[in-house]
């Protein structure tokens, strides 16, 4: 849907390519099908569109002189929509995955929450693991970094610490990444 501005007109959407008399260059550089690449004067250009039944479509506004295609424009900014959305498709998106301790964490809860830790880094997240320090517990920070210095060691076969430990307000917080695959390189 438009958007209607105050005067009641529609306002169309602006397009992101200048095609065909909105293209203000002399020349332009000729790319496209059944068309011989070269230099040629813009009227030329818009010449040679029209008679194949296509739109002249800049590419490349920054080049000099730009780069204009002739194609037809609907199914132009249809690949580009797929392109765009493959590419975002294929881009990784990392999760991360908390796991929370206390400075008195008991050897038991210790397993249990490093069992968990591998099994995110197995699946290829990322871990972030903190120490929660409550009321005058902050006084006990060593045991924060020996804790969290001894999970990350424990870790060290499926994630590579990525953040040492650090102390923010009542949290000290290490972040582990999950190592790359024996067989990649």
């Amino acid at each position: 849907m438009a958007l209607r501005p105050p005067s009641g007109r529609m306002r169309i959407p602006e397009e992101p390519y200048k095609i065909n008399e909105r293209i203000t260059a002399k020349e332009v550089r000729l790319v496209g099908e059944n068309i011989e690449p070269g230099i040629v004067d813009i009227n030329t250009a818009r010449a040679m569109a029209k008679a194949q039944g296509l739109d002249l479509v800049e590419i490349a506004p920054t080049a000099v002189p730009p780069v204009c295609k002739v194609v037809d424009y609907s199914k132009f900014k249809y690949e580009q929509k797929k392109k765009q959305k493959e590419i975002k498709a294929k881009a990784q998106k990392v999760v991360i995955k908390e796991i929370r301790f206390g400075p008195n964490t008991d050897d038991h809860d210790f397993d249990f929450k490093l069992k968990h830790a591998t099994n995110f880094l197995k699946e290829g997240s990322k871990v972030k693991a903190y120490v929660h320090f409550v009321g005058r517990t902050i006084v006990f920070k060593e045991r924060g970094v020996n804790l969290l210095k001894k999970f990350s060691e424990a870790l060290s076969e499926y994630g590579k610490l990525e953040m040492e430990p650090k102390l923010e307000g009542k949290r000290m917080t290490i972040i582990l990444a999950p190592a790359p695959a024996k067989g990649a390189k």
